[in-house]
C-alpha cells in the first residue's frame, strides 16, 4: 500500500487534546490548516515524552544559537491556545514511532509521527520501509513559538489527568483505588 504523507508547513494549528473523562481519555495529535484537519492518535506516556523532548530540543538550539534563534523561553501567552479538538475528529493512523529536529536553516522545529506497524511473523526486524512503501506519516514544521505553545498545552493535558494517590502516587480512579503500599485495601 502506498505511503500517505500528511505535511504542514507553519500550520493554523498543531495542538495535542483528547475525548472522554480523565482515566478513560483517548489523546490526540491535531493539525490544521487551510480548512484541511489530521488527527493522529497517540497514547498519554507519547503525549508527554513528545511535549517534554520538544522542551529540551527548543532549549538546546537557542543554548547554541547563543541566544539568537527566534526560540521564545517560555510560551508566548497571546499564542496560547485552549479550544478543544477540531471537528469532524476522524483518526487518520494510530502513532507509533515518533521524531524531532531542530532545522537550523530554517529556524522552525520538524515534529514526525510515523504510524504504528504491526510485526508479522513473515517480516524482519531490520526491515527498512522506503519513502513510497513506509508506514504513513504526520510531518509538522514549527516555529520556535508555535513549538513552546504545543508543548506547554500538552504538558497542562497531561497534568490535568487523574489526582495521584497520596501513598503510592498511582491514579485515583472515582470508584476508589487498590493501593499496593496499603497491601491492597482500598482507599
Amino acid at each position: 500500500m502506498t505511503r500517505q504523507v500528511h505535511f504542514f508547513d507553519q500550520p493554523e494549528r498543531f495542538v495535542a487534546g483528547t475525548v472522554g473523562q480523565p482515566g478513560a481519555r483517548a489523546f490526540y495529535l491535531q493539525a490544521s490548516s487551510r480548512g484541511r484537519i489530521t488527527s493522529v492518535l497517540l497514547e498519554k506516556t507519547q503525549v508527554a515524552a513528545l511535549a517534554e523532548r520538544i522542551e529540551e530540543v527548543l532549549d538546546e538550539a537557542l543554548r547554541r544559537s547563543g541566544g539568537e534563534a527566534p526560540i521564545p523561553a517560555v510560551a508566548p501567552a497571546e499564542l496560547l491556545d485552549t479550544a478543544p479538538l477540531d471537528l469532524p475528529l476522524e483518526q487518520e493512523f494510530r502513532v507509533g514511532t515518533m521524531a524531532l529536529a531542530w532545522d537550523a536553516r530554517d529556524e522552525c522545529l520538524v515534529v514526525e509521527a510515523q504510524a504504528y506497524v504491526e510485526e508479522s511473523e513473515e517480516e524482519n526486524e531490520a526491515e527498512v520501509f522506503d519513502d513510497e512503501n513506509g508506514p504513513d506519516l504526520l510531518r509538522v514544521r514549527l516555529s520556535g513559538a508555535m513549538a513552546r505553545v504545543f508543548a506547554k498545552r500538552a504538558l497542562d493535558l497531561v497534568a490535568a489527568g487523574r489526582k495521584p494517590c497520596p501513598f503510592c502516587n498511582l491514579p485515583l480512579d472515582p470508584e476508589g483505588h487498590l493501593c499496593p503500599r496499603a497491601n491492597g485495601y482500598r482507599r
